[in-house]
């Protein structure tokens, strides 16, 4: 582990809205705000309101049509192109005051303007669209597919700029008779680098043989075909080809991209190893456990060879009287350092290969045995509007409290005295100008609370500071909404400092010292054509930030060892995530491990094909569905973080999570899942879901709810042996953990 490393580990153990031009109009409910939104790069010119907030575009619809110039594009990287769009009426005369929208589906590869200048900024298809809104419409339907109005839609071919190098990176040398892997990686004039897919020749094929590949995951929409966000440019592992010693000697590797060549020498070395011998850490383990095989190789007079290239292969025996045995996919795996884990219960044999030497090792995989019971405690209910997140505190008298936020509805947010958890009882509620009071947070010292503000008429948005020292009698200390109007959806307090997200794009640092007069200190923005965060989660002086697109990133602001403070946040490292829909994010030191994990949620909702265009079908009080999973990362080396694990439930998504360090236990919100408990002791690897680790799961059923009977669980926290959570539909919610029959 490295310098920053250690640093890092011994710190931690010690949506958006778009501002729009103001017009008239009537306060209408936001339906499921796309992250996408805060990155569309457009502002009309006239006729629309801040989000959320009807629309007056032009009258008469009947035989407009929208004419648009051109009608497809191709550029490079970094070029742009001048769209002009008019609308003609049935007459074909020029509708002077029609109000027209620019907007991208893919506003990470190419944006436009207000203006209609469009961007280039990845390669590959994309697609910008004009929009004539339709007279119901809502500032929502601007964007996707589904917008309501008259639709022109450009074909944006983009190009990467002129490559001027390719270089293919790996291990200069391999054994006769083993594997290893190339990646490749070019540069155009923009000094951009991005993955390369070239053709590859070798000198000499008898040598050495090279199998392309290269990463077929193009993105989110290869996971749900709603969903257009492009993979990034650069990924961390990506591989271009396998390459296969044959016989020794040393032969050149061309690759060729674009009429770019990279050369590449590789030496094949015969085999030294006369035996080989398989070892595992142990012969049993429960399902999800990690067992490690490590192999002596011996050469000429029994020399043991450290670091002997060795393959692996598996063999599997599951268990055929086990249902969950049935049809199973793949009931283990294991990687090439050696680290296997089994999802199913069966015996596995590892076998080890080093060129012609082979070595065998069997071990049996049985059941992990970790579920419990959950029972109902109590239910504080919230049935006439959407509830959102929650924050539960001891009070400084010494009795426990909750608030909780509601979403789309009148800017409240609400306060509950859980000490009895049984009878959870409303004792005050506070007001702000706003839409959503999305995030709600409370002081280590249970003194102060923040409240998130969108939507507010005024559309200044930011943020409202509370004295909640008595929780039955809550009084505003101060807004805050200097540079903040765009919307702030979500917040976090440490150490008398507010780190707030702007906007969807940044996160700016509020101190607090004097809650009464709240001051900027800083704020942090990830690098990038189209920075995107969603939120953000301090701990021991580091900040843990979801971004969007940008996945994960770790941030020092005062205990990360790299001369971080609040008022100077300074990047420690990051992980970009293939799903492009990281929400939620938490830091998880596991004392059984011996690992520092930061864990990546997403955040994703298909589109209702009952309700077209919608996302979140709140309004028409039908279920709603979600997607996506959690990523386990590991963050040992800062600098070369890697993911290893995941959660993911198939028929549903996570929202929010919530680890405690303590137990080693994972608590998520897993909206029309409910509420899901999870077993993360030991090192991570392969998908939690099938290892047998969910300890329990929790469907909060209200037959009187806002949409009866439909689960949909936003944030969870346990405390104090009970496991709080908001659902959307019905309120907070009170369960506990019990022993299983």
């Amino acid at each position: 582990m490295g310098t920053a490393a250690s640093r890092l580990a011994a710190a931690l153990l010690s949506a958006a809205t778009i501002l729009l031009s103001p017009a008239p109009g009537t306060i209408r409910p936001l339906a499921g705000v796309s992250p996408d939104v805060a990155s569309m790069g457009w502002l009309p010119p006239a006729g629309a309101v801040a989000l959320g907030v009807g629309l007056r575009p032009a009258r008469g619809r009947q035989g407009q049509v929208v004419e648009v110039e051109p009608r497809a594009l191709e550029l490079r990287v970094g070029q742009t192109a001048q769209l002009r769009a008019l609308v003609r009426d049935g007459n074909g005369d020029v509708v002077a005051d029609a109000v027209l929208v620019y907007y991208s589906l893919a506003p990470a590869a190419v944006s436009v303007t207000p203006e209609g200048v469009v961007e280039a900024h990845k390669p590959g298809q994309h697609s910008v669209v004009v929009l004539l809104p339709a007279e119901t419409g809502v500032a929502r339907d601007l964007y996707g597919d589904q917008a309501l109005g008259r639709r022109t839609t450009v074909a944006v071919k983009v190009l990467r700029s002129a490559l001027t190098r390719l270089q293919i990176l790996g291990e200069s040398t391999v054994v006769a008779g083993t594997t290893a892997a190339l990646s490749a990686v070019v540069v155009d004039e923009a000094g951009n680098r991005s993955d390369a897919r070239p053709q590859f020749t070798v000198s000499d094929p008898a040598v050495v043989e090279v199998v392309p590949f290269g990463s077929t995951f193009a993105g989110s929409a290869d996971a749900h075909p709603s969903y257009r966000r492009e993979r990034p440019a650069l990924f961390p592992g990506d591989v271009a080809a396998l390459v296969r010693g044959l016989a020794p000697g040393t032969v050149t590797i061309t690759a060729t991209d674009e009429g770019v060549r990279g050369m590449f020498e590789l030496r094949v070395l015969p085999n030294p190893v006369r035996s080989l011998e398989l070892v595992a850490s142990r012969e049993e383990a429960r399902t999800g456990d990690v067992i490690r095989f490590n192999t002596v190789a011996r050469g000429e007079g029994g020399r043991e060879l450290p670091g002997a290239a060795v393959d692996f292969a598996l063999e599997a025996w599951p268990d055929s009287n086990r249902p969950e045995s049935l049809g199973a996919g793949a009931p283990a795996q294991i990687t090439r350092d050696g680290r296997f884990v089994g999802e199913q219960p069966g015996i596995y044999t590892v076998v080890a290969m080093a060129g012609d030497r082979v070595a065998r090792r069997s071990v049996r995989i049985v059941p992990r045995g970790v579920a419990r019971q959950v029972e109902f405690v109590g239910l504080g209910a919230v049935r006439d509007r959407i509830s959102s997140d929650l924050w539960v505190w001891e009070g400084v008298d010494g009795r426990d409290y909750a608030v909780t936020g509601t979403w789309n509805a009148e800017g409240h947010a609400y306060f509950w005295d859980v000490t009895d958890p049984a009878h959870i009882e409303l004792i005050d509620e506070v007001q702000v100008d706003a839409r959503t009071v999305n995030d709600v947070k409370v002081s280590e010292d249970g003194r102060i609370c923040v409240i998130t503000r969108e939507g507010a008429s005024n559309r200044r948005n930011g943020l409202v500071i509370l004295d909640v020292s008595d929780p039955r009698d809550v009084k505003i200390l101060a807004t805050f909404d200097d540079e903040l109007t765009g919307g702030v959806h979500n917040v976090f307090i440490h150490e008398r400092h507010i780190y707030a997200i702007n906007n969807g794009r940044r996160w700016d640092v509020i101190n607090i010292e004097d809650p009464t007069k709240p001051v900027r200190v800083a704020r942090f923005e990830a690098q990038g054509p189209r920075p995107s965060v969603h939120d953000v989660w301090v701990r021991s002086g580091i900040a843990f930030q979801a971004g969007n697109t940008d996945g994960v990133i770790v941030v020092d602001v005062g205990g990360g060892g790299l001369g971080g403070s609040p008022t100077n946040p300074v990047e420690i490292g990051r992980m970009p995530q293939l799903t492009g829909w990281n929400h939620s994010v938490w830091p998880f030191r596991s004392r059984s491990a011996g690992k520092f994990y930061v864990v990546g949620g997403d955040e994703a909702h298909p589109f209702n094909p009952r309700v077209p265009g919608e996302i979140i079908a709140w309004q028409q009080r039908l279920p709603s569905r979600a997607m996506g999973w959690l990523h386990f990362i590991d963050f040992d080396d800062p600098e070369h973080p890697r993911e290893v694990a995941r959660y993911a439930v198939p028929e549903a998504g996570p929202h929010n999570l919530w680890i405690d360090w303590d137990q080693e236990i994972m608590y998520v919100a897993y909206f029309n899942a409910g509420l899901r408990v999870v077993d993360i002791s030991g090192e991570l690897m392969g998908n939690l879901y099938r290892q047998g680790r969910e300890i329990a799961k929790f469907y909060p059923d209200d037959p009187k709810g806002l949409i009866p009977n439909a689960p949909f669980v936003w944030g969870p926290q346990p405390h104090k042996g009970n496991i709080f959570f908001t659902d959307f539909h019905s309120g907070l919610w009170a369960v506990r953990l019990v022993d299983a029959r």
